[in-house]
């Protein structure tokens, strides 16, 4: 579960936390300004991405699927978000070349399709559900999916005039995919995926 750390300083700008180095290998992202601690991922969820990157590389080229990028999105204060995975567009992708750090800032052009697999808590879920779900929105990601192990379901948000449309899939249902559309998995597959390990 994410956890918000008291800061001891002010708020920080985007410009400070892309900045920001504490000496840890502890992952960040970045709320209205607060930084939110990372924990490490439930093997459930990282067998799920795992299950998804082997998935989406027999339709895609490898280079196109990216975990631990950043994606700048918009809040009251500086946000950036870390997908538990994503898909580039060709422009975002060629966007990053020559940078220094996996960062997709409001200036390039947005990812394709972000992924989220809901961790448990109640502050995670109105996290994805809510709050990126908005912002990816307005950044402009033609497709986000909320994989959510606790309720059995996942949700396909398709960004349609400037916002998503949503589609909710359980059980046996194939998962329809405008930014994949080759894609046959069912719910019920990526879940038992994560649950095997």
């Amino acid at each position: 579960m994410a956890e918000m750390l008291t800061p001891t300083f002010n708020l920080l700008t985007f410009e400070e936390y892309l900045d920001y180095d504490d000496g840890t290998e502890i992952r960040y992202e970045l709320e209205n300004g607060v930084l939110l601690e990372m924990p490490p991922e439930s093997p459930l969820n990282l067998a799920i991405v795992r299950f998804l990157i082997v998935e989406l590389a027999k339709h895609l080229s490898l280079s196109l699927i990216a975990h631990n990028t950043e994606v700048e999105v918009s809040g009251r204060r500086a946000t950036c978000r870390l997908p538990d995975l994503l898909v580039h567009s060709e422009e975002s992708l060629a966007a990053l070349a020559g940078t220094t750090r996996a960062t997709i800032t409001q200036a390039m052009p947005p990812p394709a399709l972000a992924i989220e697999v809901v961790s448990p808590g109640a502050t995670n879920r109105v996290r994805d559900y809510r709050y990126k779900h908005t912002e990816y929105a307005a950044r402009g990601i033609a497709e986000y999916w909320i994989i959510d192990p606790q309720e059995q379901l996942i949700v396909v948000c398709q960004w349609v005039d400037g916002q998503y449309e949503d589609r909710v899939f359980r059980g046996t249902e194939r998962l329809q995919s405008q930014v994949v559309p080759p894609l046959q998995l069912t719910v019920e597959q990526i879940l038992t995926a994560g649950e095997l390990g």
